[in-house]
């Protein structure tokens, strides 16, 4: 029975690797009808800020499996990420990118590289709420949730089980975002205790991504978030040897999306030059996705045979070792007629029956005593040359809530009480309110209500000063749950 799945041509070179990996797909006999929308430029210059119609929505809920070429998102305001919305809005949450080295007919310096880097796709930065807060500051929010760290480092351990990987490597920043990234860490450490069988570690990310830059070789599953994992991904398929051979699979519980890792590349457009391997591994993930192993096989074996037979295009040819250049069509034909051969140094492609079968189940978590201790005000102040002691006295002298000040931080570093004077302050300025006992190290349990926070914001208000945010302060189960400054 034939799988019905959604098709998209997508921009720039776009429609032309697509064409030659349906072409393919079809000669390998590959059980798939095809529904086509049209998603990208075109769309977003015809009014949808989002780069999608209503329609095209109806038809990926409909078959729940999307085949993407690279998309065109024009310059300037308004037009959100098609990728990062599809992404949210189907809950693909699992990014999986595998990056594995073609020596010696792709040039790279680690012949043993073979990883596979699991992203989490939703959450991060990447949820996009930024504010501009004063002249000076923009804030962009990032948001780590437990359910969510937890069910891509469950997928990650997962995926490594299934694919007989040995090792999962976590990176995050914890020792800087002990909140955010320090919750992700720990939740790996937690669930690693479920996998046995399987080495773990935990790398800093920015030493991480210097190593997988040096040593690839020495990794085989990451699990990372996602603004980290984005990075690392174009860093691993670089050194692997080009951006333009890697694909990717975006997971969600119901949904499935497939896409090449490299954009739209319209100055080579219509040329009949681009390499459409990108999105025919990309293909070949989604066969598997949908349980046919043998049809991903026989053209992933078609496709490493072609490369060694060096059937190569331009971006990648080498007069040593390239047999001929040829363009996007013919490097399609050369692999068609490789349909049913193995390659015979490069080492072949098999998939095991139930690769694409990880299910994923998500704690429940469990309920905290949450206890109100004070609040962060944000204030847009730029008076008096920005000298933190004169907003700092101001500050003191509100009195008619329970709340006080404890200090006042700009840009995270504390500048009162006992700053120094060579701290560059901005005009954004955080300023640190909560009760007298709680300061001198006597809290009370519930001294602070709401009430009090808005009696404080209200006086504040009065007094002449712009307040354009705040963040409740909250102990979860008797634990600090927010960050002391820098200094503090």
């Amino acid at each position: 029975m034939s799988k019905r799945i959604t098709v998209a041509k997508g921009d720039g070179i776009g429609p032309e690797i697509m064409d030659t990996t349906l072409k393919i797909l079809d000669a390998a006999g590959a059980e798939l009808e095809y529904d086509f929308i049209e998603v990208g430029e075109k769309v977003y210059k015809k009014g949808h800020k989002s780069g999608i119609t209503p329609e095209s929505w109806d038809t990926l809920r409909r078959n729940k499996i999307f085949l993407k070429a690279p998309i065109t998102t024009p310059q300037g305001g308004g037009y959100k990420s098609l990728n990062v919305t599809i992404r949210k809005s189907l809950g693909l949450f699992s990014n999986v990118r595998p990056v594995r080295a073609y020596t010696p007919y792709v040039k790279s310096n680690f012949p043993k590289m073979d990883l596979v880097i699991v992203r989490e796709n939703e959450e991060d930065l990447y949820a996009g709420i930024e504010h501009q807060q004063t002249p000076e500051v923009i804030q962009c929010l990032k948001l780590v949730s437990k359910p969510g760290s937890e069910r891509i480092i469950r997928y990650a351990f997962e995926y490594a089980r299934t694919n007989n990987r040995k090792k999962v490597t976590c990176m995050s920043k914890d020792n800087i975002m002990k909140h955010t990234d320090g919750m992700f860490h720990s939740i790996f450490d937690e669930v690693a205790a479920e996998y046995p069988e399987i080495k773990t570690e935990h790398k800093i990310i920015d030493i991480g991504a210097a190593l997988l830059a040096e040593r690839p070789e020495t990794f085989d599953v990451i699990v990372t978030l996602n603004l980290y994992g984005d990075i690392i991904s174009d860093i691993a398929a670089q050194v692997a040897g080009s951006v333009g051979l890697g694909g990717s699979a975006n997971i969600g519980t119901d949904f499935g999306m497939f896409e090449a890792i490299h954009g739209s590349a319209p100055d080579i457009a219509c040329k009949g030059i681009a390499n459409p391997s990108g999105l025919i591994n990309a293909a070949v993930m989604m066969l598997v996705h949908i349980g046919d192993n043998k049809t991903a096989e026989l053209i992933s074996n078609a496709w490493l045979k072609t490369l060694e037979d060096g059937y190569h295009t331009g971006e990648i040819f080498n007069k040593d070792l390239s047999y001929k250049k040829v363009g996007t069509h013919e490097f399609a034909d050369e692999i068609i007629k490789r349909l049913g051969k193995i390659p015979f140094v490069l080492t072949p492609v098999t998939f095991k029956e139930g690769d694409h079968q990880i299910n994923i189940k998500i704690s429940v978590t469990p309920p905290m005593d949450k206890e109100l201790t004070g609040v962060d005000v944000f204030i847009d102040w730029s008076e008096h040359g920005r000298k933190p002691d004169i907003l700092g006295k101001r500050l003191e002298l509100l009195t008619k809530s329970k709340l006080r000040l404890k200090m006042i931080t700009n840009r995270g570093v504390k500048v009162y009480p006992d700053g120094i004077p060579e701290t560059f302050c901005t005009d954004h300025w955080r300023c640190r309110f909560q009760s007298e006992n709680e300061i001198k190290g006597r809290p009370k349990k519930g001294e602070i209500s709401h009430t009090d926070i808005l009696t404080l914001l209200d006086e504040i208000h009065h007094d002449g000063l712009d307040f354009i945010k705040i963040e409740n302060l909250y102990n979860f189960s008797g634990a600090r749950a927010y960050s002391l400054g820098q200094g503090e």
